[in-house]
């Protein structure tokens, strides 16, 4: 579904960060950057944000159950129904003129268009709803990825508690090894 969103770093004066055009609505993809930095990451915030912002070429087309890696058996099933799909950048983007077409931050100050956006923070990821600009509430890195999140923009308000539900009795999530964070240089195949 063509929902565009970005992902973002913190600024100074706000976010910047690119644009993600499909599937990106919360319970879409809260889970897959929750786990990814829980597992996949091994909660290197920095490493998670060189993946997810500062490599990308120019932008996402989507993100994927790539950044599942490392998770806990069981996980992708809870999470997807057991689908699995690649992240895959945006290619072939050209100018009018025919030329390659740049990457252009997206920012507080051009983020129309974007129904979500999520800003990694250090102490969790910032839910903007472009219902709500500019600020939205943090969903804490510790929030278990199984946790359902709605994707109704007017709930996600500052100040409120974040549109979320943790389903009962669900045994704690471990890793599966004790690998060493993956490396922010690594990217799967382009389509």
């Amino acid at each position: 579904m063509g929902s565009p969103a970005f992902i973002a770093r913190p600024t100074a004066d706000g976010y910047a960060g690119v644009h993600l055009q499909y599937d990106s609505s919360p319970p879409n993809v809260l889970p897959l950057l929750l786990a990814a930095y829980q597992f996949r990451f091994r909660r290197d915030l920095e490493a998670l944000s060189r993946y997810l912002v500062d490599d990308v070429v120019f932008a996402w087309e989507a993100i994927g159950t790539d950044l599942l890696n490392g998770s806990p058996p069981g996980l992708l099933q809870r999470l997807t129904g057991g689908e699995q799909w690649s992240s895959y950048e945006m290619t072939g983007v050209v100018n009018l003129d025919g030329t390659p077409a740049e990457q252009i931050a997206i920012t507080q100050d051009n983020s129309d268009g974007h129904h979500w956006g999520y800003v990694l923070h250090p102490d969790g990821i910032e839910v903007i709803s472009r219902q709500n600009d500019p600020r939205g509430p943090v969903i804490s890195w510790d929030t278990d990825p199984r946790t359902r999140f709605s994707e109704a923009m007017a709930l996600w308000t500052p100040g409120m508690p974040p549109p979320m539900s943790l389903p009962r009795d669900l045994p704690k999530l471990t890793p599966v090894s004790p690998a060493a964070p993956a490396r922010a240089t690594t990217r799967p195949p382009r389509r």
